[in-house]
């Protein structure tokens, strides 16, 4: 980095609120780069041993490969790592339907994940009734982005627990 480039962290704006302008889900982007925003996310994951920057400096990733529910193609995203305790659990930000991988996993449960430079095998379990409801009142008191979203919903957030095997 040349003494002129700011740093990650004077370059990437601290976001306050699920509504944040500067959030990058909040960012107006082209429909081609949507298309391939997660290929160059997952290319730099990658390459950084779970790092990456621009709109994700700084904060913590995992890449999900999930079997296609209808295509039974492998499929990988890159997904913020949210933790309770030693339980690493997954969400989202997608108002009006529940993501791919959350589909995905409700068909087949078995996953790849990748966690700073370390690849596992889990399993990825869909909360439902009673142990949603107790796992969605902590998120939410805990997790303010989560709780903002929410009360813009009406669709609830999606949760997923991951269970990791050893690193293979």
């Amino acid at each position: 980095m040349s003494e002129t480039e700011p740093s990650a962290a004077e370059s990437t704006p601290t976001v306050t609120s699920y509504d944040d302008p500067d959030a990058p889900w909040n960012q107006d982007f082209s429909e081609a780069d949507l298309a391939n925003w997660n290929d160059g996310v997952i290319e730099e994951f990658r390459s950084n041993d779970g790092k990456v920057g621009g709109s994700y400096a700084g904060a913590e990733l995992l890449l999900l490969t999930t079997t296609g529910a209808k295509s039974g193609k492998p499929r990988t995203v890159p997904l913020g790592v949210l933790r309770r305790d030693d339980t690493l659990y997954l969400s989202s930000f997608i108002e009006n339907k529940y993501p791919a991988w959350y589909h995905n996993v409700t068909v087949n449960p078995q996953v790849t994940i990748e966690l700073a430079g370390s690849t596992y095998r889990g399993t990825a379990h869909v909360l439902a009734g009673a142990e949603y409801d107790e796992f969605a009142n902590w998120a939410l008191t805990n997790n303010p982005f989560l709780a903002d979203f929410q009360a813009k919903v009406e669709l609830p957030i999606p949760l997923v627990v991951l269970t990791l095997d050893q690193p293979s």
